[in-house]
């Protein structure tokens, strides 16, 4: 199951810590607004405080030079 949100770019850092947290994601791909994939990151079990925390720095500079972006989901199940 794969879900899309539309966001700005200030508002994509809360929102894809929104989806870690939910914990049931498998996959979170950040495309711009022409659809390419900017970044891809996979969530597997394991990943957790240390690995995570450059992942979110990634998201953040990513924040940083878009405006607007598609935060595709993919969840377990």
């Amino acid at each position: 199951m794969s879900e899309e949100f539309k966001v700005s770019g200030e508002q994509l850092l809360a929102k894809v810590k929104e989806i870690i947290k939910e914990g049931n994601a498998r996959a979170v791909t950040i495309k711009d607004k022409n659809g390419n994939v900017i970044l891809s990151i996979p969530l597997t079990f394991g990943v957790i405080g240390a690995v995570l925390a450059p992942m979110l720095a990634a998201v953040g500079a990513v924040a940083a030079l878009v405006t607007e972006c598609t935060i595709a989901v993919e969840r377990k199940g």
